[in-house]
């Protein structure tokens, strides 16, 4: 009897600690889901001194999970590139990571114009603001200033 309950003792202490190693420390909140833009801040360095809502026809939506970063836009028809075609729509796909205050992005994908444009930069770092149903990506120059940012909403 006294070795069936140290077995059964010993099988409870062991199931006990694989659950508990097994859990993932929820040490901040996630960005993962989809999320659409709302308006951009321009800042003064540090402070915001504008917001600009979006233009009419323009939207963005951005999708984060398990590592992957995706995101597509439309725009007005009356929208061209550097060439003088309509652009009525951008996508761009890669990876990311968070860390404490920092999103970084880098773009593995995306459609010709941002294909162009990744010739020159692929990586990006923001400065992350992050709550339960928002998101603020706060770009800044070589000084770290703030200067502008991209604000998101969780979709519902």
């Amino acid at each position: 009897m006294k070795k069936l309950l140290g077995l059964v003792l010993v099988m409870v202490l062991l199931i006990s600690a694989a659950a508990l190693t097994s859990l993932k420390p929820n040490t901040m909140h996630t960005i993962e889901g989809t999320w659409e833009l709302q308006s951009f801040y321009n800042y003064d360095g540090e402070n915001i001194i504008d917001t600009v809502p979006l233009a009419k026809g323009y939207r963005q939506v951005k999708m984060f999970y398990d590592g992957k970063v995706m995101w597509s836009r439309t725009t007005s028809s009356d929208t061209k590139d550097a060439d003088g075609n309509d652009v009525v729509g951008r996508f761009g796909y890669g990876t990311y990571k968070l860390t404490e205050g920092q999103l970084m992005e880098t773009i593995e994908y995306g459609d010709k114009g941002m294909m162009r444009d990744l010739e020159a930069l692929r990586k990006f770092t923001f400065e992350l603001e992050l709550k339960d149903n928002t998101y603020s990506q706060i770009s800044t120059d070589a000084e770290g200033n703030r200067t502008f940012s991209e604000n998101y909403k969780r979709a519902d």
